[in-house]
């Protein structure tokens, strides 16, 4: 059959379509939603069938293929391709077993994340994979069995030293940028800190996205090496090396469902972390009442879990438990998290204290990894290499290495509409909740809009009169501020009460 790119992007899932009135669809093995695999060249996929009645999407006589199917297979449009039926992938009775609620040994696992890798799974085995794992559980063997498959799926980075250091939070806080803070401080101490990062899925922003304010993210393994010998550390965005992607795919069905389990939440990071090279990890759990973590029980049995699958994978791990009550920093959103970065880094009197203070307590936990460096003496080397100087310089340089966007942020380019949430009565901000705060930013339009967000000029304890601005909501079109105020309307996401109210901070610093 001649094959026809079909711009539809299927996020991770290849997709073939067929017209319904195509011969090969109405063979046995060709109906809607049947596996069907697709060869040319010596390559092969495995795509799922949808059937379409239009021919000016796909004629008869073709074979359309989503964008993602048509990429992996690097055709051009009108090229002859062979397809048949696919066979069941090699897993599957594992997968079975699993939703039986069987524990599945290392070779099940194996078999199933390279099947996950391989495209072999449709987004309703995929789904049926992420749903047994988190209503069964896996037990911490288990995850041990995940992790160590998600690596093998891809490949690994070696740096061929003996000190790699990462550093990760385990997410749900928004404004929470201490990475771009982290990463030019140790490497100004002489670290190697590949920092590799995700684009936001669910979230106003994804590390990646701030940094793409400032630099290119988006560069190929050999640049990122260069860069990272030459400066000590990165910041890049990791969906260009390969690194655990059997993780991205499951993700393509764990977010929009709000699943997020203990131990796929372990495998997911540590797996990318051990792919990365990463020798020595420093992990943010921050505790919240609306934080992923809610309590300090909770947090332990994470804590414990964590560490046992990195001392199975030989990976140096140091949790800390952090404040989750509250978004960290002021801006919510990529171009007001990057001028919140760049404030701390030039030591700005308008920066934000908390993110300062965060981001110089993991540096210094990182920076204690070193062996010659003394236990409680991290955080003081991190305050001098910040207030010298040295970490903008560092950044800097990374930030030439990977392609300037030359952004200031003493003028940043916010969206062009906004409005205020004003505090209803006088009081103290005696709560803000993450999640609706992150989901007014995302309605505002964060990321795919630079310069939208949320900008918080109010946090817990301030006191606030009647009619006072808690926040300013940033966007580019007029449809988002719209979703974005009605969002508001119905929950600012500040609860204004006492300063009794104001609920108990668990950290470990």
């Amino acid at each position: 059959m001649a094959v026809r790119r079909v711009a539809i992007d299927t996020w991770r899932e290849n997709v073939a379509y067929l017209h319904r009135d195509c011969s090969v669809y109405r063979a046995e093995g060709f109906q809607a939603l049947s596996k069907i695999e697709v060869r040319v060249n010596g390559q092969h996929i495995l795509a799922t069938v949808n059937v379409v009645d239009d021919a000016s999407i796909v004629e008869c006589n073709e074979l359309g293929l989503s964008e993602d199917a048509f990429a992996q297979l690097g055709l051009e449009n009108g090229q002859t391709v062979t397809v048949s039926p696919a066979e069941q992938p090699a897993s599957m009775g594992a997968l079975f077993r699993k939703i039986d609620g069987e524990r599945l040994g290392r070779e099940d696992f194996l078999a199933i994340v390279n099947d996950i890798a391989g495209h072999h799974y449709s987004k309703i085995e995929l789904t049926a994979f992420v749903v047994a794992c988190n209503r069964g559980e896996l037990d911490r063997e288990e995850v041990f069995f995940l992790s160590d498959a998600m690596v093998a799926s891809g490949q690994r980075l070696d740096w061929h030293e003996p000190l790699v250091v990462d550093k990760h939070c385990i997410g749900g806080i928004p404004g929470n940028r201490t990475s771009m803070l982290v990463v030019p401080i140790v490497a100004a101490h002489g670290m190697l800190c590949p920092k590799t990062s995700s684009r936001a899925i669910t979230s106003p922003a994804g590390t990646a996205d701030t940094m793409e304010v400032l630099a290119n993210v988006e560069l190929p393994l050999e640049q990122l090496s260069e860069i990272v010998r030459d400066h000590r550390g990165c910041l890049a965005w990791g969906g260009t090396a390969q690194l655990a992607p059997a993780d991205d795919v499951l993700i393509s069905v764990e977010r929009p469902l709000s699943i997020d389990s203990p131990g796929q939440m372990v495998a997911s990071i540590l797996s990318k972390k051990i792919a990365a090279g990463s020798t020595h990890l420093v992990l943010d759990i921050p505790i919240g009442p609306s934080a992923k973590v809610r309590s300090m029980p909770e947090a332990q049995r994470l804590r414990r879990l964590f560490e046992y699958v990195a001392h199975r994978m030989g990976l140096s791990l140091d949790v800390v438990i952090t404040d989750g009550r509250q978004p960290v920093g002021n801006g919510i959103g990529p171009v007001l998290e990057a001028r919140d970065v760049m404030r701390v880094l030039e030591n700005d009197p308008r920066a934000p204290i908390d993110l300062r203070q965060k981001a110089l307590r993991l540096a210094g936990r990182l920076i204690e990894c070193n062996p010659d460096v003394r236990g409680g003496d991290g955080y003081g080397i991190a305050r001098d290499i910040l207030d010298s100087g040295r970490a903008l310089a560092r950044m800097q340089a990374i930030i030439a290495a990977q392609g300037s966007k030359n952004f200031d942020h003493n003028n940043p380019q916010l969206g062009s509409l906004s409005f205020e949430a004003l505090a209803p009565f006088a009081g103290v901000v005696a709560g803000i909740d993450n999640l609706q705060i992150a989901r007014i930013a995302r309605l505002a339009g964060a990321p795919k809009v630079q310069g939208a967000g949320v900008d918080l000029l109010r946090k817990l304890g301030d006191a606030v009169e009647q009619g006072d601005v808690l926040y300013r909501v940033y966007a580019g079109y007029g449809a988002d501020l719209e979703f974005a105020r009605q969002a508001c309307s119905r929950s600012n996401a500040y609860r204004i009460g006492a300063i009794g109210d104001v609920p108990r901070v668990f950290v470990e610093f």
